[in-house]
């Protein structure tokens, strides 16, 4: 069988404000009403012999892609924690050792994701003609028909041809200056490196135990002692810790004698900037991209997003313009791949708005900040039906509830009260308690907090069903 492994790791820094490290760019609604990763999966539906997806991500991203997931339908198989990231090879080996105890004749498609396909119908012909090749025993990567002399990817270089399907591999180039990016889209063959891969997953282990056994061996022994976690499949922490971080290109690709190509014109980006993202977008007439409640006058070649509020642009051209709840990008947009510097430059201050939004989501919902001022904080929060939060304590604060949609089963000090729409109920310092959510609805309510320190770490879980500590 076919069996999907979707790579979901990576931060997205380039397409911040919007992109965090709490919600990078993969689990976001950034050209459909589905996220990058719902989209990734979305597109396999029709390919023929096609087994439930496997998804490899960390750790504190589990519960977005068991719930992004959910909203899917359809069955789901492993979902691979990485106990650190160790870049792709590690990732799909972990992805290949899960496939094969299932199934001996695995065959992986290995896809980001955080990619967009705007073409998903020549997708699918794509994959199919990489099976052809894979089940010949070649290691199979896309390579996307290049458009333009981009120095921003690494290339491959096809050689003999292997039947209607494909080439194999003569060469991988690293991203080339602007001189030789324009001699390869002249020579016509060479193609970017795509980094979607169909590949014979017993193949690529002993190709990888070759050319690269420290990851082989680490990966083989992580798996092993992996343990289970609800829906989720945790390898060996130290094991897998021990293994190279190196790709699957560095790793096997370059080295095999198995490589092939496939010749791939899908409508492929990796939105890797907000100009990649403009490409991608539809544009009026003056080539301007918008989302959200926008008004342009003389503006012309801009990228605009606005969250909340009314965004109005006047007299400019080619702006990246990005408005947050709580942050503002303005930027020129030949120099949306320095986005990245504003982060790190936010990591420097030590401050917040480079991981989290002001909607965080957990794995029983979602909280969002009202407002905050000295000694008190205000926030709105859902439950989703059925879930629960964490039994837990506050040290320096106390907090007062709000239900203002659905129903709440609270438990404060060890009895239950249900509670209804517009009914409050107070939590005192140092008492234990938790929310419910017993309806069929989500359950919204209000949160006052107040006290000498505010933070999320003034938390301590004394029970929590999902297993944070």
């Amino acid at each position: 069988m076919l069996h999907p492994v979707i790579l979901c790791g990576g931060s997205g820094t380039r397409l911040w404000p919007l992109s965090r490290q709490a919600l990078p760019k993969q689990f976001l609604p950034l050209l459909s009403s589905q996220s990058l990763l719902q989209d990734a999966i979305l597109r396999l539906r029709g390919l023929p012999d096609l087994a439930p997806p496997i998804v490899v991500c960390n750790n504190e991203h589990r519960f977005l892609v068991a719930d992004q997931l959910l909203e899917l339908g359809g069955a789901v198989g492993p979902i691979l924690l990485e106990p650190a990231g160790r870049n792709t090879a590690p990732a799909v080996a972990l992805a290949a050792f899960a496939a094969l105890s299932a199934d001996p004749e695995a065959l992986l498609l290995v896809l980001p994701s955080d990619h967009v396909i705007r073409d998903a119908e020549a997708f699918r012909a794509r994959v199919e003609d990489a099976r052809v090749l894979a089940k010949n025993g070649y290691l199979a990567t896309f390579g996307i028909v290049p458009s333009a002399p981009e120095t921003g990817f690494g290339y491959i270089e096809r050689g003999e041809a292997l039947g209607e399907s494909g080439f194999d591999v003569k060469r991988f180039v690293e991203k080339p200056d602007a001189d030789r990016a324009r001699d390869f889209l002249a020579a016509g063959t060479f193609f970017w490196n795509s980094g979607m891969f169909l590949l014979p997953a017993q193949a690529f282990l002993d190709e990888l135990k070759a050319h690269a056994p420290a990851v082989f061996e680490a990966v083989e022994r992580s798996f092993e002692g992996a343990a289970r976690d609800l829906d989720f499949c945790r390898p060996d922490h130290d094991a897998f810790l021990s293994s190279p971080s190196v790709s699957i290109d560095y790793a096997v690709m370059e080295h095999t004698a198995r490589a092939a190509v496939v010749p791939a014109q899908i409508g492929w980006s990796d939105v890797g900037s907000y100009t990649a993202l403009w490409e991608v977008e539809d544009k009026d007439r003056n080539g301007n991209a918008v989302r959200g409640e926008v008004t342009l006058h003389d503006a012309k070649g801009c990228y605009v997003h606005a969250e909340k509020q009314l965004v109005a642009l006047l007299g400019v051209e080619d702006l990246v313009v990005v408005v947050t709840a709580d942050a503002i990008l303005i930027a020129a947009k030949d120099r949306s791949q320095d986005v990245k510097l504003v982060v790190d430059e936010l990591k420097k201050q030590g401050r917040a708005e480079h991981e989290v939004h002001k909607k965080v989501y957990r794995p029983w919902g979602w909280y969002e900040g009202v407002e905050r001022g000295d000694r008190f904080q205000v926030k709105q929060l859902m439950v989703k039906p059925g879930q629960k939060s964490s039994m837990q304590v506050h040290h320096h604060r106390s907090e007062h509830w709000i239900i203002v949609k659905g129903t709440a089963m609270v438990t404060l000090d060890g009895e239950d009260k249900l509670l209804t729409e517009d009914e409050s109920i107070y939590i005192p310092l140092g008492v234990p308690h938790r929310i419910y959510n017993p309806g069929r609805i989500p359950m919204h309510f209000v949160e006052v907090q107040s006290g000498s320190y505010l933070e999320e770490d003034d938390i301590v879980r004394l029970d929590d069903q999902y297993g944070r500590g």
